[in-house]
């Protein structure tokens, strides 16, 4: 774990509550434990693709309450930082993925991160796929590029969900052990988000939350486990 220890990590997410279905439990542990400093990036709305358009009403009634459920998730989990944007929710295929690249290289130039989180690139959800699509080119390796490591995680709805003849599958390679502290505070988080928790067996419940920690807890010997796959770690001598 000495590569996270005292390093700045960048969650960037397209959706309020992916940081906490991804790596909640990772950030909880990693940031009491290890000394990370954190900032959370979400780039959409998460919500305005339920509403049709012309409700703003209603739409801004329901962001005011994701706003304040952001904050509440935050305080959870502890991470220090967050930058939110009101991309339009299932609709990232809309905008020029320029526009996107150039909000994490605004994000990435103040915060310096050495290493980035963020989905995995054969998501069913579009959002998803095109958040990891910029992160992968704010993040070419250049000489003076600050990111080292870049990680992709799951997202319970999302994640498994998608063609099982997509060959753009999560297939995890790196592990980190999570407490059942760690969990119990993603848990918490998560239903700081009141309109995106769910009742089981449906993935975004807090009983299927553990069952996927356990999953991959037993597929590496230990209790409980989140899951990530190295899409690039640099290693300069």
């Amino acid at each position: 774990m000495n590569l996270f220890r005292n390093k700045k990590v960048m969650v960037v997410v397209a959706h309020p509550d992916d940081e906490l279905l991804g790596l909640g439990g990772s950030m909880h542990r990693l940031i009491n434990q290890f000394g990370v400093i954190t900032q959370v990036l979400i780039l959409g709305s998460g919500i305005s693709s339920r509403y049709y358009q012309g409700d703003n009403s209603k739409l801004e009634g329901e962001l005011l309450i994701h706003r304040k459920n952001i904050k509440e998730a935050q305080i959870q989990i502890g991470y220090h930082n967050i930058s939110t944007y009101q991309l339009p929710d299932n609709r990232f295929d809309t905008y020029s993925l320029l526009d996107l690249i150039k909000i994490i290289e605004k994000e990435k130039k103040i915060f310096e991160p050495d290493i980035i989180f963020t989905h995995n690139g054969g998501d069913i959800n579009v959002d998803h796929q095109k958040t990891f699509e910029a992160v992968m080119t704010a993040c070419r390796p250049m000489a003076a590029e600050s990111v080292q490591s870049i990680f992709s995680f799951e997202t319970p709805s999302s994640t498994e969900w998608h063609s099982p003849s997509d060959p753009r599958h999560f297939v995890p390679n790196f592990f980190i052990e999570i407490s059942e502290e760690d969990l119990f505070a993603k848990v918490k988080g998560l239903n700081c988000y009141v309109n995106e928790i769910r009742d089981y067996p449906h993935p975004r419940s807090a009983a299927a939350l553990k069952i996927i920690a356990q999953r991959w807890g037993i597929s590496i010997g230990v209790e409980y486990a989140e899951a990530f796959c190295i899409v690039r770690n640099i290693i300069r001598l």
